[in-house]
């Protein structure tokens, strides 16, 4: 069982959802002993498992998930890797999956959960799988979709009014009550090393080259910082050579990467077509902005006439994606608009969950 450990304070502990200091816990990244890919055995009917060598936690608790599509997008000039195709819909899974193996591998019995939806979609059908009781915290106004996703796995939801903030407050109270163990997607460093295949398998598929640049949805930054913490694992094993520009996509009037990065102007407007990303204070906002100084990367907020508009192409084009999604796409078109991405670079667009998900 992997040791976490504080990045801030460095106290070390078997398991918790946070250090005493406050700051979120992360792990020792593992590599593996191969000095290249051919030399490795990657057995992909495995899904993200074959990824193994690089994770910190035994495969417990698995649906097969992933590999998932990388697919030309010509419209775009760019490859979409479509993760709605994982089991709950969304890119979730992937930091399920681990996040939930760590769970069994502590004898967990009950797990408590706070999202807009998909995370807590992911977590339900997980802990359903594991035979792990759930429940799940979310917005009073949470789509009837995604309510249905996370009942039909067994789960309990409670509402919450009031903020995105206001769930997660409630969330932490019950789970220092003594609900359950915060299967948190924010706080949990595991839920991470599940997101950070999303590398791997975009690596694998490329042959292992690197793009010149992932544009993907930033929140809590799941996506962003599970793509960067994968290739970074990538390069320090030697096994690809650089570091793709990490470029975010956030929701307009909840843009705080993008205030940070360039004013309270920048981050301005509104956008509740984006509800997946409506994320105000993310957790771990300071490895966020390391990330993207360390990629030369860029975030940028997106409204929501531009999402829509992104959705519909989208959808015209046969990729059924979730509303959210759409700002990753749309924020391609922008960076480009701006100069930050040539048309003639090498770009991957992660698109992170499916349309059924807006119903």
């Amino acid at each position: 069982m992997s040791e976490l450990h504080c990045p801030s304070c460095g106290a070390a502990y078997a398991d918790r959802w946070r250090c005493e200091c406050g700051a979120p816990l992360d792990y020792e990244q593992p590599l593996p002993d191969a000095d290249t890919p051919s030399d490795a055995t990657l057995d992909l009917t495995r899904g993200l498992w074959a990824f193994d060598a690089f994770l910190p936690v035994e495969p417990r608790v698995t649906l097969g998930e992933g590999p998932t599509p990388l697919v030309e997008a010509p419209e775009w000039g760019a490859g979409f890797k479509l993760d709605w195709t994982l089991p709950s819909g969304s890119f979730k899974d992937r930091g399920a999956t681990a996040m939930l193996s760590r769970a069994a591998e502590l004898g967990v019995d009950r797990v408590v959960e706070d999202s807009s939806g998909n995370a807590g979609a992911a977590v339900a059908t997980y802990a359903a799988r594991a035979g792990i009781d759930c429940r799940v915290y979310v917005p009073a106004d949470v789509k009837p979709g995604k309510v249905e996703a996370i009942e039909r796995a067994g789960a309990e939801v409670e509402r919450v009014e009031g903020s995105r903030e206001a769930v997660t407050e409630a969330c932490i109270a019950a789970v220092e009550a003594g609900e359950g163990w915060y299967a948190s997607h924010a706080w949990n460093p595991q839920f991470f090393a599940g997101t950070a295949t999303l590398a791997y398998e975009i690596a694998w598929q490329r042959d292992w080259s690197v793009p010149d640049a992932v544009v993907l949805p930033l929140g809590h930054g799941t996506m962003f910082l599970g793509v960067y913490r994968g290739f970074r694992a990538l390069r320090d094993a030697g096994w690809t050579d650089g570091m793709p520009r990490l470029l975010g996509a956030q929701a307009a009037g909840y843009a705080p990467v993008v205030e940070a990065l360039h004013g309270g102007a920048a981050a301005a407007g509104d956008n509740d077509t984006a509800d997946g990303i409506q994320i105000r204070e993310p957790v771990r906002f300071e490895e966020i902005l390391a990330a993207v100084e360390a990629t030369d990367g860029d975030a940028i907020a997106l409204g929501e006439a531009a999402v829509e508009r992104e959705l519909d192409a989208l959808h015209r084009a046969g990729l059924y994606a979730e509303p959210t999604c759409a700002v990753a796409p749309a924020a391609l078109r922008e960076y480009r608009e701006r100069g930050v991405l040539n048309t003639d670079e090498d770009v991957v667009v992660g698109l992170s969950g499916s349309g059924l998900k807006g119903i």
